[in-house]
């Protein structure tokens, strides 16, 4: 008759041991130094922190021929973490999420960078942007700046009404300034002034000059 320890003796020899990583195969499998003989074992899906030569892991495994590299216990490198899947990667919180970061904090994407949600708030001292084409469609844009300059090549707007309100107001051109419009309508309180070396006032139906005191010469 059996007894009790043969029934529960386990019919396979289990593997769970600490190594030291030697150097990644071809295949992607890490070669680990165990016990005085070398293991090739696969990452487990769960052991996100990529492992380097020269860290100390755990491998774990039903038997010899069923071994995972199942966690990083110790990194040869501490200062330097690497998380690593394998295809698409999905953070899902049902609270909030922080990243936080005593350096830089950088994102980088191969193809693109997209934020998707309700409300989108930056708040920094300094904000610099470099790229080739920044395009931007919004319904409104509300700005409040205290200086603002504007340096390029070429300056278009196409708007359907301008208005612009300004305690002063200067505008220097150095060629030509064009003007065209249906109609033209400029209104001094205190004194206008045009002059040239040569100024000319046209009109294909009427030119009318009308004040109290006309001086001419």
């Amino acid at each position: 008759m059996k007894s009790a320890v043969s029934l529960n003796r386990i019919a396979y020899d289990p593997v769970h041991l600490l190594g030291e990583v030697l150097h990644i195969e071809p295949d992607g499998r890490y070669a680990i130094a165990c016990d005085g003989r070398t293991w090739i074992a696969q990452r487990a899906a769960s052991c996100l922190l990529a492992p380097q030569p020269g860290d100390e892991v755990l491998i774990s495994g039903p038997d010899p021929s069923r071994v995972y590299l199942i966690a990083v216990t110790v990194q040869a490198e501490p200062f330097q973490t690497v998380l690593e899947t394998q295809g698409d990667l999905v953070l899902r919180s049902t609270g909030g999420v922080r990243l936080e970061s005593a350096g830089d904090l950088t994102l980088q994407g191969q193809d693109a960078v997209r934020v998707r949600t309700s409300e989108y708030s930056v708040e920094a001292a300094d904000e610099r942007h470099a790229c080739k084409r920044v395009r931007m469609v919004a319904e409104q844009l509300h700005a409040t700046i205290g200086e603002t300059r504007l340096v390029g090549r070429n300056y278009e707007a196409v708007l359907d009404r301008m208005t612009l309100m300004a305690r002063l107001s200067m505008r220097s051109v150095s060629e030509v300034d064009q003007l065209r419009a249906g109609s033209i309508d400029f209104q001094a309180d205190q004194s206008a002034r045009l002059h040239a070396s040569y100024t000319l006032v046209t009109g294909s139906d009427l030119v009318k000059v009308d004040a109290k005191q006309i001086h001419m010469g």
